[in-house]
């Protein structure tokens, strides 16, 4: 559900439900109940988190079911090492 999307990539990153908040300009409430499914963010909101994620509405909604790698923070060099470490891996 989009409360456990919210929820593990806030996680992820290692951000408490304020400091996520803090970055959306919602209120810890906010945050706290989108995580626990109690509402859910207007369309505009949900493109704010998709952006500060770096994933795609689709994915907050479970409509996308591809896996995402948490790249940021990587130099050009990591990058491409991990996209050869992909394309061995699918035999490309």
């Amino acid at each position: 559900m989009f409360g456990d999307m919210i929820k593990n990539l806030r996680q992820s990153r290692s951000l408490n439900q304020v400091q996520l908040a803090d970055s959306l300009n919602v209120s810890k409430q906010t945050v706290s109940n989108w995580e626990n499914n109690n509402i859910l963010p207007s369309i505009e909101m949900l493109v704010k988190i998709s952006q500060f994620f770096s994933v795609s509405t689709d994915y907050l909604l479970e409509l996308d079911s591809r896996s995402y790698i948490e790249v940021t923070g990587l130099t050009d060099v990591q990058l491409a090492h991990v996209r050869q470490i992909i394309d061995d891996i699918k035999g490309i």
